[in-house]
């Protein structure tokens, strides 16, 4: 069920990734990520005053709101000014912070499966393509790797979070957003004329982007619970294959031979961590 429940958050990330990366071409990113976020605040409420329970480490909601507001902000900026189909699998090689972390409290992976995350992690670089040493913009590749430093740790902290209840999931994932949507307001209040305004046409991406974050989180949270961490946050990571996935049929960017390789190469070592 872990692997299950992973594969559908990298199902779901990558998703609603696409659509915040399109909504950033039109609006600025940190609107993108107060509106959604905001969006998602609003439908976990009802859902804590119902289920919610508190978590044993109530700071890690705090903490992954605020760098989740970091790597969301220069996610979506990346891939507003990049290649897609480059940018999300820079991005998920943060992976290696919730590897790096699990194996250093004691996960022990068999095998196969330290094999199988090594060749997803590959297959995710190679899903990067050829574009990485051409004439890309290094802002976005900065951007890329900055967010993906912010998605590893939200992962470590997202799932010290979710260690008890499923209702201690909720309330992690309410205080993350509540942590996240105050500073944004903070920032929203000291730079008002330039972060712009949200139309109501814009709602129903927003909506669809809030709704996949959330989630997203929310099963990764009750795979991390149940298996270990540096298997499930290998397979969260496969999130890149779905955006460029999307991004290539929506629009029109064209997977090149290596980047191929790399989706196979991703599939591969999901194959491998299940099997193991």
């Amino acid at each position: 069920m872990p692997v299950l429940l992973a594969l559908l958050s990298s199902l779901l990330w990558g998703a609603s990734d696409f659509l915040g990366g399109t909504a950033a071409r039109r609006l600025p990113a940190l609107v993108v990520v107060g509106a959604s976020q905001a969006i998602a605040l609003v439908v976990l409420v009802p859902l804590v005053a119902t289920l919610g329970d508190r978590p044993d480490h109530l700071w890690a909601g705090p903490a992954a709101g605020l760098a989740g507001l970091v790597g969301l902000s220069a996610f979506y900026a990346a891939l507003a000014e990049g290649t897609m189909g480059v940018i999300a699998p820079i991005a998920a090689a943060g992976a290696v912070v919730p590897v790096v972390v699990g194996l250093a409290r004691g996960d022990a992976p068999r095998a196969l499966q330290l094999v199988g995350i090594a060749v997803a992690l590959g297959g995710v670089v190679l899903a990067s393509g050829p574009e990485l040493s051409g004439g890309a913009s290094a802002r976005p590749l900065v951007l890329a790797l900055g967010s993906a430093l912010c998605f590893g740790w939200v992962a470590v902290f997202v799932a010290e979070g979710s260690k008890g209840s499923s209702g201690s999931i909720l309330v992690t994932l309410l205080v993350m957003r509540c942590s996240s949507v105050g500073l944004l307001v903070a920032l929203w209040l000291v730079r008002r004329p330039g972060l712009g305004l949200v139309m109501r046409t814009d709602l129903p991406l927003l909506m669809a982007i809030a709704c996949g974050d959330v989630a997203a989180n929310a099963t990764f949270a009750l795979a991390s619970r149940d298996g270990l961490l540096s298997v499930v946050a290998v397979l969260a990571s496969l999130y890149p294959v779905v955006t460029v996935l999307l991004a290539r049929q929506l629009h029109d960017e064209r997977l090149r031979g290596i980047q191929v390789a790399g989706v196979v190469g991703t599939l591969g070592g999901v194959a491998l961590l299940a099997s193991g």
